[in-house]
């Protein structure tokens, strides 16, 4: 049974399902309701932007797909790297290890229906300073960096209760 379902899988399956629920509800509401294409640009503060980017790669904007094939292999590359999370989840020793990848899962999958649903992920977020601007990104990317964070950290932390 551990091969699918381990001892915190429930919270990586609720912080997961929170993930991509928040998500979806967000980009729903920036492209229906705040109609973000129709304002363009929209200064939140000097160095905070909301603006209307369809990415059709993935993270940086890398492996841009214009292809109805190159998009339907990043949404199955999406899916079995899901797949292979879950199985990692179910190995989860720590509830923070199963947090995390919850929220990578939840948001890969958020992505996935983005390019399912509209051929590429809406972005939002527009970071800058200084002449410098980060990429663009939304809230399945800032799930995916906190959960690289959170297994970094466990990871550290315990490595050092071991040592």
């Amino acid at each position: 049974m551990t091969f699918v379902w381990g001892r915190f899988s429930l919270w990586g399956l609720i912080f997961a399902l929170g993930a991509l629920v928040i998500d979806q509800i967000h980009k729903t509401w920036m492209l229906h309701v705040f109609d973000i294409a129709e304002k363009g640009i929209v200064r939140i503060t000097p160095f905070f932007d909301l603006v209307m980017v369809w990415n059709r790669g993935i993270s940086y904007g890398l492996f841009q797909q214009d292809s109805e094939a190159g998009r339907l292999f990043l949404v199955g590359l999406s899916i079995v790297a899901c797949l292979i999370l879950l199985i990692v989840l179910a190995r989860s020793e720590t509830r923070l290890s199963a947090v995390s990848l919850g929220l990578i899962i939840g948001a890969a999958l958020g992505n996935a229906i983005d390019r399912l649903v509209y051929g590429a992920v809406a972005d939002f977020f527009s970071l800058h300073a200084f002449g410098f601007y980060w990429y663009v990104f939304n809230i399945a990317d800032v799930a995916i960096v906190a959960g690289v964070i959170g297994l970094l950290y466990d990871l550290l932390i315990e490595s050092r209760k071991k040592a």
